[in-house]
C-alpha cells in the first residue's frame, strides 16, 4: 500500500498516511464546502488498507482537529464505526485524539466520540499550546 497525502487548505485538515508504519493523522480544521467530496476518497482508502492490514499490525490513527463542523462530525462518526468494527473483527486499532489545552469544545468533542465505541482502543491526549 502507498502512503497518502492530502495538504490542508484553509477548510479542511491534512490527511496523511505512513503505510510503512501504518499511521494516520487528521491535522487542521474540517469545514469543507462539500464534506462527502472531501473525506470520501480517504475513507474508500483507509477500508482498502485495513483489508490488507494484518491482524498482527497496528494501525494508529492521530487526530488533531481543532474546529470542525456537524457534517464533518458525521463523516467523523462513520470514519470510528468502520475502526472500531475492524477492532471487532481483530485488528490492532488506537485512536488518538487530540487536543489543545484551551480548547474546551474539541476536549468534549474527543470525550463524545470515546464512549460509542466498544473495540476500538481510543485516547483523549491534551497536547502543549505553542504560544
Amino acid at each position: 500500500m502507498e502512503n497518502l497525502y492530502i495538504p490542508a487548505t484553509k477548510s479542511s485538515p491534512e490527511i496523511q498516511f505512513d503505510a510503512d508504519q501504518c499511521v494516520l493523522a487528521i491535522t487542521g480544521e474540517s469545514y469543507p464546502e462539500d464534506t462527502a467530496k472531501f473525506y470520501t476518497p480517504v475513507l474508500n482508502w483507509v477500508i482498502t488498507c485495513l483489508k490488507q492490514l494484518h491482524e498482527e499490525q497496528p494501525m494508529i490513527v492521530n487526530v488533531d482537529i481543532s474546529y470542525f463542523n456537524s457534517s464533518s462530525s458525521k463523516v467523523l462518526l462513520d470514519f470510528f464505526d468502520v475502526l472500531d468494527e475492524a477492532a471487532m473483527d481483530g485488528k490492532q486499532i488506537t485512536v488518538n485524539w487530540l487536543y489543545g489545552t484551551n480548547n474546551e469544545s474539541a476536549k468534549e468533542a474527543g470525550e463524545d466520540f470515546q464512549e460509542d465505541w466498544e473495540a476500538l482502543a481510543f485516547h483523549l491526549i491534551c497536547k502543549e499550546e505553542k504560544v
